[in-house]
């Protein structure tokens, strides 16, 4: 078992739901005891003797804060039993900084609690082979003023922080592109380096293609194009730039364009590159449809993202 899985193994076993409700004689009162609320626990609880395999690990979803959970409601496929145990099933995608495995969340013996999850894993500052421009970081602040030194002086705790850094602000452009409509992936958790989120493809494990990969004729590419046309206005409408738009961080999942790879959103008031990147997105945009015959222009798409941004 890697050191990730026992490490969050431990802290699941910390958070046990047992925590929240322990016994205390001194106030216990007899006429007030309810037997179900006991079997319910036992329920709850039912599958701890279970000892996880080769790469398996216990759910992390109850060691971690409400605030690195997804936004509510949650969709009815997201598995929140302490029961659950998470299994690894392969690698989906390598890249520079970050790898995405196919993960499997499901409660043993419980078949309707069952779900694929995409976990992006962010490598530490001295496993990376790329280190994001700062170009994107621009306008952006570190709430906690201590992470902000350590970042500063770069100690071990400012490593650790700029390790995490990246999938904390990943998730927090997804949940706040979620809420707002955007089609991006339901962001499940973040622990640490790790993003879960909702996993794009077939029920067999096979991943939604890239748009770039897609073979689809004029009028369908037509209509891929109007979609993403519509969710940069959304990001756009909130003030933001994706940053690093492209056909290969647009997947297509039952004829839905849906965007990925957020962690550099620009805010493109705040960050005084935004309006740089935000053309830079629609030129790219443009020149892969462009290439395909389908008629875009990229000044015409950055006005009516800067109207839509105005609005």
């Amino acid at each position: 078992m890697s050191d990730l899985f026992a490490s969050s193994e431990a802290a699941s076993f910390h958070a046990s739901p047992l925590d929240s409700t322990a016994f205390d004689p001194a106030t216990f009162d007899p006429t007030t005891f309810d037997p179900a609320a006991f079997d319910s626990l036992e329920t709850e609880l039912s599958f701890a003797d279970v000892d996880p395999g080769e790469g398996q690990r216990w759910s992390t979803w109850p060691a971690i804060t409400p605030s690195e959970r997804g936004p509510e409601p949650w969709p009815a496929w997201v598995v929140t039993s302490a029961g659950a145990l998470d299994t690894e099933r392969g690698i989906l995608k390598t890249g520079k900084e970050a790898d995405v495995f196919l993960l499997e969340r499901a409660v043993p013996g419980d078949p309707s609690q069952h779900t694929l999850l995409a976990a992006k894993r962010y490598r530490s500052a001295e496993h990376r082979s790329f280190h994001r421009s700062s170009v994107y970081t621009e306008g952006r602040g570190t709430r906690n003023t201590r992470d902000a030194r350590a970042l500063a002086k770069k100690s071990d705790h400012g490593r650790e922080v700029a390790a995490a850094q990246w999938s904390f602000a990943e998730f927090e452009a997804l949940c706040r592109m979620w809420e707002l409509g955007a089609p991006v992936p339901y962001p499940v958790q973040v622990n640490g380096t790790e993003v879960l989120m909702e996993f794009l493809g077939d029920a067999d494990g096979t991943a939604a293609p890239r748009l770039a990969q897609v073979r689809a004729d004029r009028a369908e590419l037509q209509g891929y194009y109007a979609q993403v046309v519509d969710l940069m206005r959304i990001f756009a409408a909130a003030g933001f730039a994706h940053g690093d738009l492209s056909a290969y961080n647009l997947l297509v999942h039952d004829g839905r364009v849906r965007v990925i790879d957020l962690p550099q959103i620009v805010d493109i008031i705040a960050n005084p590159q935004g309006l740089d990147l935000l053309h830079r997105d629609c030129v790219n945009i443009c020149d892969w449809f462009t290439r395909r015959r389908v008629e875009c222009d990229p000044e015409e798409l950055f006005a009516e993202m800067l109207a839509a941004s105005y609005t």
